[in-house]
């Protein structure tokens, strides 16, 4: 998605969810956004390419991914299957003055967990994967298993240290960030509409020339390429969860010619819209 997202995640007594994601997910090419909670990826089959803000990683099966608070990030799968932990971290705000001390710290980005950690035997590793296990599995006691297995992750990432502070970001990379998304609220309130590169741009304040070389060192993609992607999510959303025909849902979502809808669709699906829904 290329936005600020604003979902439930789980329930309002716990808002923590787990997503499976394979090619029939219709974020199986996790298009760019960000949101307040922090998330955590694990690739369970084949090869993921994750990007987070100025960062990149490859991740592979038992690899984890932390997506801080506020971070752009998107993930892009070859022959993958991974799984995604969303969570609000206020659920986990604690009456000991040092652990809210960090939470608040990480709510505000002024601290930032290891992004990336290679599968391993590691407490860590360890700690992420026993709440991927128990969100998946759901024993009896899962929710009292979880809140304590969060609660010992960050007490790992406190006794070994893998965390940064703010004053190792660069003011330019987070001045970057920002106008990044700048122009990602721009495409998410108006991908119905015809978009031009100017407009993009504009949201951006930038110039369209100088413009589409931020955008594609920031996401690895053209402008052009990113909306049709977000457009694309959205139609499959339409389709799984509407009964408007194929057509209205291209027009709905910004496609002014159903034949280019069909061929992008299928570019980034694989299969036509008509067999995606069927699927």
């Amino acid at each position: 998605m290329i936005y600020n997202e604003l979902l439930q995640r789980g329930t309002t007594d716990f808002p923590m969810e787990l997503y499976q994601v394979d090619k029939n997910h219709p974020r199986y090419e996790m298009e760019a956004h960000w949101h307040s909670e922090i998330e955590l990826m694990r690739v369970i089959s084949g090869k993921l390419t994750v990007k987070l803000n100025n960062s990149e990683y490859t991740a592979y099966p038992g690899d984890v991914v932390f997506v801080n608070s506020e971070t752009v990030h998107s993930a892009s799968p070859e022959d993958a299957v991974y799984d995604c932990i969303v969570m609000h971290l206020h659920y986990l705000n604690a009456n000991d003055e040092g652990c809210r001390f960090f939470i608040e710290n990480l709510l505000s980005q002024e601290y930032r967990i290891k992004e990336y950690s290679p599968a391993g035997d590691s407490r860590f590793n360890n700690t992420i994967n026993f709440i991927f296990d128990s969100l998946r599995d759901k024993p009896p006691g899962y929710k009292f298993s979880v809140i304590g297995a969060m609660y010992s992750l960050f007490g790992i990432v406190l006794d070994e240290g893998i965390y940064t502070a703010r004053a190792g970001h660069s003011p330019a990379d987070e001045k970057s960030v920002g106008k990044l998304k700048n122009v990602l609220t721009y495409i998410r309130d108006n991908y119905d509409k015809q978009l031009s590169l100017e407009q993009m741009a504009k949201s951006a304040g930038m110039s369209p020339k100088y413009f589409c070389l931020f955008f594609r060192n920031m996401t690895g993609k053209t402008p052009l390429e990113y909306l049709n992607g977000y457009r694309v999510e959205k139609a499959t959303k339409e389709l799984i969860k509407t009964y408007k025909t194929v057509t209205e849902i291209a027009f709905s979502c910004g496609f002014n010619d159903l034949s280019y809808f069909i061929k992008t669709f299928k570019k980034h699906k694989g299969v036509t819209p008509a067999k995606f829904r069927r699927r």
